[in-house]
């Protein structure tokens, strides 16, 4: 399969250039080791069969043996052996020489043996990497640039139209964004990629992480639960009960520690909250809005398929609103920004809230249909009223006005509203 260009490509030259080393951490099967094998000089497999016991025999022993190779050297699954961590961030200090090394790794490792000893602050620059996003699978035709939208704000995006159907976008959300599902095969063998990723997590990798036993059919209620709930801001304690309709005594203590696991594998990604001082009498929802790294792992949850999700255009709506998130992260990482949602015990709301590191930040909201557009704007306009409103009531602690109003569409053509509010197509979208 040809290598298609990842937007993290750019973001781990330009780390290796100005670091000793870059740990790339993400869900696995979504890329990582490949997009690091692009510009690595050699490289390690520490999951290798044939080499495993060899390698941790090595790390055990002198780890320093298995960071000799031509540089930048990839060390993939580096968690395997959490000692490689001090021994990159040593061999950085001693060599005093930028893009080394590259780790990859599809876990978030508790080190409670204390084999970490430093954090690697300064040596060791970390990116992550998500499923190909609509841009990077070549889905979205990239005609409108939210890095263009932010620099250019009357930038004239009216007519450009996405090449994606309701179909299409339907099909690429059950698929999801793993870059196996983009090879040459049928719709049907791309649909069990999720499905299969979603086994592996449930019966192998939810007790591999650590080597504690949990159970599969516990784990697959917990995201059953979590794909119910998907992208609202659903209270623990009512996914709780969910779960125990089918399962009684299930504690809290137990459903936290499982989302911890399926937060460490990179399963669940939860939306936090943004909360300005905009409302001084509204209170300002807090709770994280329920979401997954990619929208096909809730498909799969769901057990549901495209021609399902045709004839339920409503459940979808929630499943392109994942599509949007996970395609906003990928985006937003590019731009070093950051993604956050608004939404108050009125109803008003922007289901998303995109930061950039200079302080500009624009308000998105995802919707499937035409019809949701007007409603859609109108939020995004009062939230910006509040905020002025805010700022007339005091002058000396000010917030930034939004920079950028836009509805996310799953329609064909792009346009500024006589508002302002430019409406996109997520197929037209790119960083």
């Amino acid at each position: 399969m040809k290598y298609l260009k990842r937007i993290a490509d750019k973001q781990l030259a330009l780390k290796l250039e100005a670091f000793g080393a870059v740990q790339i951490k993400g869900p696995k099967w979504c890329g990582k080791t490949t997009t690091a094998e692009m510009q690595a000089a050699s490289v390690i497999k520490m999951q290798d069969p044939d080499r495993r016991e060899g390698y941790l025999a090595s790390a055990r022993t002198k780890p320093s043996l298995l960071l000799k190779g031509e540089t930048p050297r990839l060390i993939d699954e580096w968690q395997v052996a959490p000692v490689l961590w001090d021994a990159v961030r040593h061999a950085v200090d001693e060599r005093r020489m930028r893009g080394q090394f590259i780790l990859t790794g599809s876990t978030v490792i508790e080190d409670k043996d204390g084999e970490i000893q430093h954090t690697g602050t300064g040596r060791i620059s970390p990116l992550s990497m998500y499923p190909m996003s609509l841009y990077e699978s070549l889905e979205s035709n990239g005609t409108v640039s939210i890095r263009q939208l932010f620099d250019e704000p009357d930038v004239d995006i009216d007519g450009l139209t996405s090449n994606l159907s309701v179909e299409e976008l339907i099909f690429s959300a059950c698929r999801g964004g793993w870059p196996a599902s983009l090879d040459t095969m049928t719709d049907e063998a791309k649909l069990l990629i999720a499905r299969d990723y979603l086994n592996v997590i449930c019966d192998e990798d939810i007790s591999r992480i650590d080597g504690r036993h949990r159970n599969p059919s516990l784990a697959r209620l917990i995201l059953r639960t979590y794909a119910r709930n998907l992208c609202s801001v659903a209270k623990k304690t009512s996914m709780l009960s969910d779960i125990s309709i089918e399962m009684e005594g299930t504690a809290m203590s137990t459903f936290d520690d499982y989302v911890d696991v399926l937060e460490r594998l990179f399963v669940l990604e939860d939306l936090e909250a943004w909360n300005p001082a905009i409302r001084s009498k509204t209170s300002i929802r807090t709770g994280k809005k329920r979401c997954f790294t990619d929208p096909s792992i809730a498909v799969a949850v769901l057990g549901a398929t495209p021609q399902r999700l045709e004839l339920d255009l409503n459940t979808f709506g929630f499943v392109f609103e994942c599509l949007c998130f996970r395609d906003l992260r990928v985006y937003s990482q590019a731009l070093g920004g950051s993604l956050s949602y608004y939404r108050d015990r009125t109803g008003l709301e922007a289901d998303a809230v995109l930061h950039l590191e200079d302080g500009r930040y624009a308000l998105i909201e995802c919707k499937l249909g035409s019809r949701e557009i007007e409603d859609a704007a109108k939020h995004l306009l009062e939230i910006k009223r509040l905020v002025q409103e805010a700022n007339a009531r005091n002058e000396h602690s000010k917030l930034r006005e939004p920079d950028l109003l836009m509805v996310l569409t799953g329609g064909e053509m792009a346009y500024t509203r006589t508002d302002g509010v430019k409406v996109i197509p997520i197929g037209c979208l790119k960083d």
